[in-house]
């Protein structure tokens, strides 16, 4: 079997590694389940290789991903759910409703009544998904009429603190000021510290929850992504530890070999390097 620019090469080879007795053991053996860790890694692989600018990364890593639709349809065909093609059907639906303003009437919006209509055409969505399981004798979906419905679970947990409280905040359940939400934060570590001094390890996990919550809030009401904001300070840290392990190799030695006081003192210096570098 050759590579192919088409789509449906990928779907044909996707059967063939879950064709029982010629496929992969290690493919047949996989299911919804196994798999779903799987996709979501993917999903940041994208995104790194999106942060770093490496085009040719992001082309083999969307690659990657496609692959896990594939693969997600080929299982649903085979216990006779759906089929790529309805994968592909239902997303192509989604776009067209949601854009009336592109493919249908309403035109020359602004993009806050984009915004207002996007919201009131995923209510329809909603409304209309709810019948169609109840038309095919599916429960309801737990929480269904909850405004924090559909925010999954298996989302990173900052992003989905964020998600959470942005859904709160459309029936009026929010504070109205950045500031407001700081003193929160600061009533959250006045929390951890007199957990601390409680020794109390489920108390100080419980009250470290709360902040890293109130956290992801105040970064929404500065229109701030809390992973983006974390994986920036991330990778400040690992620059400036990187540079306290250069500047102890150039001085022959390693950070097993400094005490804290030299790599505190490192770390400033290579905090005014970069200052300085601007």
């Amino acid at each position: 079997m050759k590579p192919s620019r088409d789509i449906d090469r990928l779907i044909e080879i996707m059967a063939a590694l879950r064709t029982p007795g010629t496929g992969c053991p290690w493919d047949l053996e996989q299911d919804f389940a196994s798999i779903a860790p799987y996709t979501i890694e993917e999903a940041y692989e994208v995104a790194d290789a999106i942060a770093r600018g490496d085009k040719l990364d992001l082309k083999d890593e969307l690659g990657d991903l496609l692959l896990q639709v594939a693969f997600h349809a080929r299982m649903a065909e085979e216990e006779g759910s759906f089929a790529f093609p309805d994968v592909v059907e239902a997303i192509t639906a989604k776009l067209i409703r949601r854009h009336p303003h592109v493919f249908g009437d309403t035109r020359d919006l602004s993009p806050a009544e984009v915004k207002v209509l996007w919201h009131r055409i995923k209510a329809q969505e909603k409304a209309a998904k709810t019948a169609e399981r109840a038309a095919a004798g599916l429960p309801p979906k737990e929480d269904d009429q909850s405004v924090l419905a559909g925010v999954p679970h298996s989302l990173p947990a900052l992003t989905r603190a964020w998600k959470l409280q942005a859904r709160a905040s459309t029936v009026g359940f929010d504070w109205n000021d950045a500031r407001l939400v700081l003193d929160k934060v600061r009533e959250e570590t006045q929390e951890i510290e007199e957990a601390l001094a409680d020794g109390d390890k489920a108390a100080i996990r419980e009250e470290i929850g709360d902040l890293l919550f109130v956290i992801a809030n105040l970064a929404r009401h500065v229109d701030a992504d809390p992973e983006g904001c974390l994986a920036a300070a991330n990778a400040k840290f690992e620059r400036r530890f990187k540079g306290i392990e250069a500047a102890l190799d150039a001085q022959g030695r390693t950070a097993k070999e400094a005490s804290l006081d030299e790599m505190e003192a490192l770390w400033q210096d290579v905090k005014r390097a970069e200052k300085a570098a601007g």
